[in-house]
């Protein structure tokens, strides 16, 4: 592992998705000469699909940057730096080695190290996260940091919208590190706290647990539950005062281990995301009868 020059104009841009493109787009419109792109490969989304492009290979054919889904192209690319943004892969040592890497993770580290920051601080009622620039080391997100912000976290705020508030406080801190210098890097502090990918079973909602917890995994994006033998996913929902069996449907209400959930937006298996209005109208639930079962 390298440092840094102490000016830095030429990169290579390492990102996927479409929330690393705006990290992209403002290095260009920076003036700093972005020599290659590295995203993943081409994906098909069905058999019979055409294979779709990232939004990082899309966004840089239209800025007119190559792209690559080889690591090892950045070697040749004659760059001062690599910046990483949701990339989705481990930096080999061998690439790390002959160019330095900083990386843009949305969490304070060491806390949330690993692929699902925002949603796991959302999971954990976290009141603070924030963003780092770190630079790219051997290990899952253990380098040192160039620069931190914190951000509360609101008490209703999605993960698509805590993502989306993160990187608009990223983009200018990136730009503005690499044009004034990155400095001095500082050692991580305090206890790794690790933040694997949310699985499917992660986000079936326990009406027996706690409205207020209920309210975090609906607030992830993707919660579910089942309704007469059907996948129900619940979009949007705030928890209430009031008492009633776990995953008894009263109207919108619905009761959990302590307050009730009240349903705002939900997904019937097959089916648009719709008021939850509109799904009871459909439903027609008699009198005692629970979601969950």
């Amino acid at each position: 592992m390298i440092d840094p020059p102490a000016e830095i104009r030429r990169l290579v841009f390492l990102g996927t998705p479409q929330e690393s493109v705006p990290f992209l787009e403002a290095l260009v419109a920076g003036g700093f000469d972005v020599a290659l792109a590295v995203t993943r490969p081409d994906k098909r989304r069905g058999r019979r699909e055409a294979p779709t492009p990232s939004p990082v290979k899309a966004a840089a054919h239209e800025l007119g940057i190559p792209v690559s889904s080889d690591v090892d192209d950045a070697l040749a690319a004659d760059a001062d730096l690599g910046v990483v943004v949701a990339f989705g892969q481990i930096i080999k040592p061998h690439v790390l080695n002959r160019l330095a890497m900083v990386n843009v993770h949305f969490s304070l580290l060491p806390r949330w190290r690993g692929a699902a920051p925002v949603e796991r601080a959302i999971l954990a009622g976290d009141h603070t996260t924030g963003v780092c620039l770190m630079e790219v080391a051997e290990g899952l997100d253990t380098g040192r940091v160039y620069r931190r912000f914190e951000l509360p976290v609101a008490a209703d705020i999605t993960a698509a919208a805590l993502q989306a508030e993160l990187v608009d406080i990223a983009v200018p801190m990136l730009v503005g590190a690499l044009n004034e210098g990155l400095g001095v890097p500082e050692p991580q502090r305090g206890e790794p706290v690790y933040a694997a990918k949310i699985t499917r079973d992660e986000l079936r909602l326990d009406w027996g647990q706690y409205a207020e917890s209920l309210h975090r995994q609906v607030r992830v994006g993707g919660a579910w539950t089942t309704w007469r033998g059907k996948t129900v996913k619940i979009w949007s929902a705030h928890p209430v005062e009031g008492t009633q069996p776990p995953g008894e449907l009263n109207g919108a209400l619905v009761g959990t281990g302590q307050g009730l959930l009240k349903l705002v937006e939900v997904q019937a298996e097959g089916k648009s995301r719709q008021p939850v209005e509109d799904w009871l109208r459909g439903a027609r639930p008699n009198p005692g009868d629970r979601l969950g079962s």
